[in-house]
């Protein structure tokens, strides 16, 4: 449908907030380019090329009060809006995954739904290698999320796509009750997300993982900076690189400290998270993180090493530009896989 006769087909109160909107924003608008590469997210994620925004607003109304023309006669966002960035994810929720109810408070990090499904596919052909090629759907699958947020956005897309189970975890009470509030709009899906809340600072799998736990795959999207200075730097380059200019912008437009840097940034997290993994080697078949920075990538080998792990695996991935890999490990030798695979699969 063409975007001039979409807005026209809108209701008034809508379409006179796109005018406003419109006329009031003496910003350069940014709308979503097709792929420069063909398939560059996985081939089973739901969202390649570009976004259908008449289909997602009629999934989500809310949208509508973001999406303007450009210059070019095509429908898109602003992506340095928090808002609409926000309604924009909310309504892939819900117009691909059925997802009622999505939301998170103004300070939280907004997750890219394309990019975290992208991470939830690769997991899936990382279980399918391990089982002759089949990827596991049943509910006896068990995934352990590190750092689910306020968005818990892996377990909504793991259990909609596959059928899994989750238990997501997070060091914030406030993050785990929105959380809560997203489940509790989704009652199919709470009855298999279990939310655990992390009590110790220092630690990613004492504590939430029982006696009775057995994780076919675990999954952590880490703090990507080493500090606060750090991650408002990052933020001051996006601004940059969106031609923006802003005195205060906040973290990466939205997010928590927890969500955003800790101490080391992500390689120090991860080498963590490998050697407690270490301690618990037989409850998990597939350990893994999202990796953003290449850099980090030789200390966290050597980490795996020093852990003695059986094998791991780095996949690369790919969002337009954006260029990111995931790193899985396991420490279960041949027979022990087998064993797992006949038992769970």
């Amino acid at each position: 449908m063409h975007a001039r006769l979409f807005l026209q087909r809108l209701s008034p109160s809508t379409r006179r907030e796109t005018v406003l909107r419109s006329a009031q924003r003496d910003i350069e608008f940014l709308s979503v380019k097709p792929p420069t590469q063909i398939n560059t997210l996985h081939p089973r994620n739901r969202h390649q090329g570009r976004y259908d925004f008449p289909s997602l607003i009629r999934a989500d109304a809310a949208l509508g009060d973001f999406v303007r023309v450009n210059a070019q006669g095509e429908l898109g966002i602003d992506f340095a809006d928090p808002a609409a960035v926000k309604a924009l994810n909310r309504a892939l929720l819900q117009h691909s995954y059925g997802i009622l109810g999505w939301d998170i408070p103004p300070q939280n990090l907004c997750p890219p739904v394309p990019g975290r499904a992208d991470y939830v596919h690769y997991l899936a052909d990382l279980l399918a290698a391990s089982n002759r090629g089949v990827i596991p759907q049943t509910r006896t699958v068990q995934v352990l999320d590190i750092g689910t947020g306020a968005n818990c956005i892996y377990p909504l897309i793991g259990h909609s796509e596959y059928g899994w189970d989750f238990v997501a975890t997070d060091i914030n009470a406030a993050s785990l009750a929105n959380a809560q509030a997203i489940l509790d709009s989704n009652p199919k899906l709470a009855k298999h997300i279990t939310l655990r809340l992390q009590d110790k600072a220092t630690a990613i799998f004492k504590g939430v993982v029982f006696d009775a736990d057995w994780f076919d795959l675990t999954l952590c999207n880490p703090p990507f900076h080493a500090s606060l200075a750090d991650a408002s730097a990052g933020t001051q380059r996006k601004w940059h690189n969106l031609g923006k200019h802003a005195a205060d912008p906040g973290l990466n437009f939205g997010g928590q400290d927890a969500e955003l840097w800790c101490a080391g940034g992500e390689q120090a997290f991860i080498q963590r998270m490998i050697r407690e993994s270490a301690t618990l080697p037989t409850r998990a078949f597939w350990f893994s993180t999202l990796v953003s920075k290449s850099a980090s990538l030789p200390g966290i080998y050597a980490a795996l090493k020093h852990a003695h792990v059986q094998t791991h695996q780095t996949i690369a991935m790919r969002q337009g530009q954006k260029q990111s890999r995931l790193v899985a490990w396991t420490f279960l030798n041949p027979a022990q896989q087998a064993a797992w695979r006949k038992l769970r699969w």
